[in-house]
């Protein structure tokens, strides 16, 4: 096969799979979300501490974040752009989150996100994701009200 056929074929993959995660995570279905995640996870996510490391320190990220909305709760990711070598790919694009917080307020926010995949006994998992918000490096703040 190809070298070009197998990456275009592994980008499909990789593109299936944030799709199956896109919908588990408007589902607010910790386990199908998790069950894209490599157990040595390294996670830069937008929430204290700087790094997660581990599967089980992701899924306290995502039950925390779950908490503090009601169902159903509206996600996607943009401009979705994958990049795959042999067994290693990485992705990133632009995440929306918004949805109805518990307290009844509604929120949205657009966020920056990167991924790296590496391909373990045949299936493409996620070992590290960074998610940030731009910096207003005056006051010190994120910047979650820009859109793209």
């Amino acid at each position: 096969m190809k070298i070009e056929t197998q990456r275009a074929m592994d980008e499909a993959e990789i593109r299936q799979r944030v799709d199956k995660l896109v919908e588990a995570i408007r589902a607010m279905d910790l386990d199908s979300v998790m069950s894209i995640y490599a157990p040595d996870l390294v996670s830069f996510d937008v929430e204290p501490p700087l790094q997660h490391v581990g599967a089980e320190a992701k899924r306290k990220n995502w039950l925390n974040a779950f908490s503090l909305y009601q169902r159903p709760l509206e996600y996607e990711i943009r401009d979705l752009t994958i990049t795959a070598g042999d067994d290693v790919a990485f992705a990133h694009g632009l995440i929306r989150i918004s949805g109805t917080m518990k307290s009844g307020n509604r929120a949205e926010h657009w966020l920056r996100s990167t991924t790296c995949f590496r391909k373990i006994n045949g299936t493409w998992l996620i070992v590290h994701d960074q998610v940030s918000a731009p910096l207003d490096f005056g006051s010190g703040r994120a910047l979650l009200n820009l859109a793209p």
